[in-house]
């Protein structure tokens, strides 16, 4: 048996409890019932399916304190970052505001992402009105959408702007939810977006000025394996990736060695 071979629900329970040995080094039948409202019954019968699970590194049994510990060599079922397993740790019993920060909340219009995912699919123009905070609004242009993106806050529709003959980024909150929305079908067939089509190499190091040991923090922080991290993305978001990790900003950790370009096949907007 493995994890894919259970239902959803108990799936999930599983995890929580592979998550509560992984990161809190222990776990035990309450912690279920607790977080997910089941009977005894139930969370001793998700523990068995657990240890079943977990045969290679199984969890040893604390008599005194009735508690399962994490094996010293301990491998998770599903790996899992900290901040995804931030809510693990969390103490129960914090009182509001919580100890975790609020994330901003994106708005977005229904009906216009709706149409911005039709005109997608169906390969149309629209006609709408947008504000820029570097321009400000305009008093429409045409813009064929070709697929949503997501800086890992927020969501974007990356499109062809007829007036300004080149492909850009759109949030869709700033699209006039009172644009005429007309839509006419493409009278020729777009030019390759090129920096969609081009992934970008960023072998990032930690930032020049910090002390030796700084570094070796810094590098043991964002999981170093050699002298640089290697991230890629495509071109067309190394806008969002600066700015997600705050290469630019004042106090910086990290910094670029070097970026690398290649083209890779165009794909199909999704």
């Amino acid at each position: 048996m493995t994890l894919d071979d259970l239902k959803h629900a108990q799936r999930e329970r599983v995890i929580f409890l592979d998550r509560c040995l992984t990161w809190r080094g222990m776990a035990n039948r309450r912690d279920l019932i607790e977080r997910f409202g089941i009977s005894t019954a139930q969370a001793a019968l998700d523990f068995r399916v657990y240890l079943g699970l977990a045969r290679s590194t199984p969890p040893i049994y604390d008599p005194v304190r009735k508690t399962y510990i994490a094996a010293s060599e301990h491998a998770p079922l599903a790996p899992s970052g900290l901040t995804e397993a931030f809510d693990i740790l969390a103490s129960d019993d914090e009182s509001t505001p919580s100890a975790a920060l609020p994330r901003p909340e994106r708005k977005a219009d229904r009906r216009t992402i709706a149409l911005l995912h039709q005109a997608i699919r169906s390969g149309k123009v629209l006609h709408l009105r947008y504000t820029s905070m570097s321009s400000g609004a305009d008093e429409g242009q045409w813009i064929a959408p070709t697929r949503f993106t997501s800086d890992g806050e927020s969501v974007h529709v990356r499109a062809y702007s007829f007036k300004h003959g080149e492909y850009r980024n759109y949030l869709p909150i700033r699209i006039d939810p009172d644009s005429s929305f007309k839509e006419k079908l493409l009278s020729e067939p777009l030019p390759e977006d090129v920096d969609w089509n081009t992934r970008a190499i960023i072998w990032l190091r930690p930032k020049s000025g910090l002390s030796e040991r700084q570094a070796s923090v810094i590098r043991r922080e964002f999981g170093f394996e050699s002298e640089f991290l290697r991230v890629e993305t495509r071109k067309a978001l190394e806008f969002f990736f600066n700015r997600r990790w705050g290469l630019d900003e004042k106090g910086a950790r990290l910094e670029r060695a070097k970026t690398e370009y290649e083209s890779i096949a165009p794909s199909r907007p999704i």
